[in-house]
């Protein structure tokens, strides 16, 4: 059995649009099998994530004013993937979201090659 709404909370339509980002950010999380640790770790975080979502925290305050005392919302649920849940989500999947170097085949003679020699 998959992860599904009535395992990540109460609300359905927020529940399901949660899982539908989960499935965007790491696919495999949906693949794990029932009761493994990999599953019941992806469920701790897609809880927070819910948990965070619900509660309007302060994580989701997009604006403030001090005149009237008005707070506004951020009203999209990637929003709280932003940071460690979508970061710890991915390292479930074994995917790391590092910065480097491209990667693939480029051209190694260019006329820019004899100005500035590439060495690494």
């Amino acid at each position: 059995m998959t992860i599904t709404h009535d395992k990540v909370g109460q609300d359905e339509d927020l529940a399901r649009e949660i899982l539908v980002n989960a499935r965007t950010i790491a696919p495999c999380i949906f693949s794990f099998e029932d009761d493994s640790e990999d599953q019941k770790d992806a469920l701790a975080i897609l809880k927070r994530v819910y948990k965070d979502i619900a509660g309007r925290g302060s994580r989701l305050v997009a604006t403030q004013r001090i005149g009237t005392a008005a707070v506004g919302y951020s009203t999209a649920v990637t929003s709280a993937f932003q940071g460690d849940p979508g970061r710890n989500l991915r390292s479930l999947c074994g995917a790391a979201s590092a910065a480097g170097l491209p990667v693939g085949s480029f051209p190694t003679e260019r006329a820019l090659a004899r100005v500035w020699p590439e060495t690494y």
